[in-house]
């Protein structure tokens, strides 16, 4: 299944995030290694918020992320939540669905 973490960040993102933002990608990079991370970034005009894509069996393994990210846990996040995805269409579609064709 796939799992989508969004975030929402202060006003100042952008001024007070360098100071994170290593040990953010550290985080980030393990769990692409892990095969649990497959995307993510800071939306951008504005840089108001961010989405990760998440591979797992369950939210946990977003959630998980979002609970040790120094992001969240140093105050850059002022909210965050996880939505199930369900993907039908493309290479790494979780539930691969198929047009219909008639005989």
């Amino acid at each position: 299944m796939h799992y989508v973490l969004f975030y929402d960040y202060v006003q100042d993102y952008l001024e007070r995030r360098g100071a994170l933002r290593d040990e953010h990608l550290v985080l980030a990079r393990a769990a692409v290694e892990r095969g649990e991370l497959l995307l993510g970034g800071a939306f951008a005009g504005p840089a108001d918020g961010g989405m990760l894509l998440f591979s797992g069996s369950s939210p946990a393994v977003a959630e998980n992320f979002a609970k040790a990210d120094p992001y969240v846990t140093k105050g850059l996040v002022t909210r965050w939540r996880v939505r199930e995805w369900t993907t039908v269409v493309g290479k790494d579609a979780a539930q691969p669905v198929e047009p219909v064709t008639p005989d």
